[in-house]
Formats: C-alpha cells, structure tokens, sequence
C-alpha cells in the first residue's frame, strides 16, 4: 500500500518519534509504515487519518501487485 505518511509528518516538522507518541506506538512501526513494509491495521489508519485532518483514502492508496 502507498502512502503519503512520510510527506504529512515533515509537512509539521514532526520526528518518527514525534509522530509514534502522538499515535500511541513504536518508532518502528511509523518506519515500516512509511516505507511500506506494515500496513497499519484499520484502528490505526483511523487515527492516522483524524490527526492529519484527513480521510484515510487520501493518505493510504493500494499499491501495484
């Protein structure tokens, strides 16, 4: 899945870290997100969406097969 998380965060100045806090896990996960390695489950990809103002299909599209 691709995503536009990576843009988002900068767009605020926010850290991995910075964002990991404000959704409540690792470091880690906001990396793999970002990098496409995890898709965040769909809890998360709703507070992903609400604390960017924004609607999950605008930040999260299906990647290429």
């Amino acid at each position: 899945m691709n995503n536009k998380v990576r843009e988002l965060r900068g767009e605020r100045g926010w850290s991995q870290g910075d964002l990991a806090e404000k959704l409540d896990v690792s470091r880690q996960t906001v990396n793999a997100i970002e990098t496409g390695k995890y898709d965040p489950s769909l809890p998360l990809a709703f507070r992903i969406a609400k604390l960017f103002r924004m609607t999950i299909e605008s930040i999260f599209q299906p990647g290429k097969d």
